[in-house]
């Protein structure tokens, strides 16, 4: 009989069992097998009276998989457990093993972080027991999202009508709600700035007032700047000039958090379809008649890479590039990072991007490539710039004036395309030398509130802060979404980058939570819970205490909220049932709004929301003044009727219906544009 190799994914299977030959029959798992049940008290699955003991049962889907597993596994020689090499695949292959019988006293645990045929072959050199300690680690993570997912989801639904809370989803709406709130409260400050324009030797170059009299310049005022104006009318002299040259480090390379920031702010894409991008290059790509994964495994917080990857990519960049563009190997040191495996890489240097564009989608070449050029240039020289920094004064103020320009472009070579640089000329000039200004403008600002969260933003922020781990990031965003707490739009017509908007029922949650729950559900507790599995993982923390130190804790809290949090009332339509005449509400249901009758579950009626029919424009007859189209009648989102241009945008004339143009009172400090 065969070895029995057993994978998560199909299409890794198929790979894998190329490299391993007739001897092996690979089999994949699709994912999980099991989770906790939905029996026992309160449907949670754990016996909380015994050690938090669970109970788990083989999902209704999975249910043929198993079957055909557990026929396979009885007639194999041996079985290896091949899953993904972190904690919720090390998980899965002991559910495997639980539910196939398979001794987990074996060496056969195999974890490989890339899926070529070298990386492969060489694990099952070294196979290992299921590490108990990861598995502890990720079972405890388990059951504190099924305890705190059902418990609080179930008295928010009783009381506010919201779909769900959890651990880490919570805190995550809570930073998009708490930055809306900071944007809501924030209060514009006036300031100014003073730019001056010179020309010297028919080179022009602008400066911008930094000091006045020794400290940095605060300007407030219109008056302040126009005294500086008035002070500044004269020959402005050269009192110092600092010429350098600057070093631009090459960045790390890619983790999970800045791969899907990265590819949200370069690629556009969102954090979802980037690891679904990213994990079919790692199962396996075919190419020149093989088929091999492309990068390494995209579920990591480390930034080490293998010396087998830097030797290989450092002779590439010494034969294509010369030994000036050969860099320094540099690592961060993280104490969040749990290090189990490298950073995303290529697997082989010489799949170049252009080497692969044919056999990739356009999606995925983007990807590689960045990717690819994250890694490379990691090893390489930092960029270097001749920089020039220029002090012009008068009367005690002093302009400063930057110039750039580049001398050796460095790791830019493979990254350029991603990082824009451009030089900055100043003329040569002396210290003492006179220049009169040309033009000196003082400009009006006002400062700006925070920025709403992006991807990007929210995931850098949750990675800062040690929430959840890289390979849930997207999974928090997909559900906050899903649950109607937030949507991702654009904040104006004219904004590139889509960002959070806490809705009103999102921000409810929040605020009921940070009410009834503020010592659990907040960005510290939840850290620190981080920390605690890690060391679970790590075998130095007992999974049952950190379990019981929680729930002694979480229980009393959710006993208080039953009893003291008000009751969402329903939202009444104003009309009665026709089936029985009780009021006629508004119910949030799987599939959107609806409406249905009070007395539900006694009586049964609901109804679709009908949305209003939009009024058509009408033919008025009467000619646009200002291009000779026709006027058309039209409705405005406030109910007025108005004459409007029927060749909008094109013309925007209007005029109300007694055919006068409306007048328009600019809102303070609203946009001219």
């Amino acid at each position: 009989m065969k070895n029995l190799v057993i994978v998560e994914s199909p299409s890794k299977s198929k790979t894998i069992e190329k490299y391993l030959g007739q001897d092996y029959e690979v089999v994949s798992s699709k994912g999980h097998i099991r989770d906790l049940a939905t029996k026992g008290k309160e449907g949670l699955g754990v016996d909380v009276d015994h050690d938090f003991a669970p109970t788990y049962s083989v999902s209704k889907e999975k249910a043929s998989v198993v079957k055909e597993l557990k026929t396979k596994a009885k007639k194999a020689d041996f079985v290896y457990l091949a899953t993904d090499p972190d904690r919720e695949g090390e998980a899965i292959s002991w559910h495997l093993a639980s539910e196939l019988d398979v001794n987990l006293e074996e060496n056969n645990r195999v974890e490989f972080h890339e899926i070529t045929k070298d990386a492969v072959l060489e694990a099952f050199k070294h196979p290992r027991k299921v590490d108990m300690d990861l598995v502890h680690s990720q079972e405890t993570r388990r059951i504190l999202d099924r305890i705190i997912g059902f418990k609080l989801s179930k008295l928010l639904n009783s009381k506010i009508k919201s779909k769900s809370a959890g651990r880490v989803q919570s805190v995550a709406l809570k930073l998009i709600v708490e930055r809306e709130k900071e944007i809501a409260a924030f209060v514009p400050q006036e300031y100014w700035t003073l730019d001056a324009k010179f020309k010297e030797n028919d080179i022009e170059f602008g400066a911008s007032l930094t000091k006045i009299h020794g400290k940095k310049a605060e300007v407030k005022t219109a008056e302040q700047a126009e005294e500086i104006k008035n002070a500044c009318s004269g020959p402005f002299e050269i009192t110092s000039i600092k010429k350098q040259v600057r070093k631009k480090e090459s960045k790390l390379p890619l983790i999970t958090s800045t791969l899907q920031q990265e590819a949200s702010t370069k690629l556009g894409f969102s954090a979802k379809r980037t690891m679904s991008i990213a994990q079919k290059l790692y199962e396996g790509i075919e190419h020149d008649g093989t088929t091999e994964g492309l990068i390494t495994y995209m579920r990591t917080d480390s930034t080490r890479l293998s010396n087998v990857f830097i030797e290989s990519c450092r002779a590439m960049i010494l034969q294509k590039y010369g030994k000036e563009y050969l860099g320094v190997y540099k690592v961060k040191k993280d104490s969040n990072a749990q290090d189990a495996h490298e950073a995303i890489r290529p697997t082989n240097v010489e799949n170049t991007p252009e080497k692969m564009k044919p056999y990739l989608s356009a999606e995925q070449h983007k990807l590689y490539k960045l990717i690819y050029a994250r890694a490379v240039a990691s090893l390489m020289a930092a960029a270097k710039n001749n920089t020039v920094s220029v002090v012009l004064s008068q009367n005690g103020y002093d302009f400063n004036a930057s110039g750039s320009q580049q001398i050796f472009d460095g790791y830019l070579k493979v990254l350029g395309e991603y990082e824009t640089s451009k030089d900055t000329i100043l003329p040569e000039l002396v210290e003492h030398q006179m220049c009169t200004a040309t033009e000196l403008k003082a400009n009006q600002h006002f400062t700006e509130p925070p920025l709403r969260y992006s991807e990007a933003r929210l995931i850098k922020e949750m990675e800062e802060a040690g929430i959840g781990r890289p390979s849930t990031y997207a999974t928090i965003i997909d559900t906050i979404q899903a649950r109607g707490y937030v949507t991702l739009e654009k904040a104006t017509d004219t904004s590139k980058t889509k960002v959070f908007f806490a809705t009103e029922q999102g921000t409810l949650t929040v605020e009921k939570l940070d009410e009834f729950f503020s010592s659990i559900i907040n960005v510290q507790y939840t850290a620190n819970m981080e920390t605690e599995l890690d060391e679970i993982a790590e075998g130095k923390r007992d999974s049952v205490s950190s379990l019981k130190e929680f729930y002694d804790k979480f229980v009393p809290l959710v006993e208080h909220a039953y009893q003291n949090m008000e009751k969402k009332e329903l939202e009444k339509t104003g009309e009665k049932c026709p089936d029985c005449g009780s009021d006629l509400v508004y119910r949030q249901g799987r599939f959107g709004k609806f409406i249905s009758c009070l007395a539900y579950p006694e009586c049964k009626y609901t109804a679709k929301i009908v949305k209003e029919v939009k009024e058509a424009p009408e033919p008025t007859g009467k000619m646009c003044p200002d291009c000779g189209h026709e006027l058309l009648k039209r409705k405005s989102r406030y109910g007025n009727y108005f004459l409007g241009c029927s060749n909008f945008p094109k013309c925007r004339h209007i005029e109300n219906i007694d055919g006068e143009k409306p007048k328009f009172i600019r809102r303070k400090g609203a946009s001219k544009s």
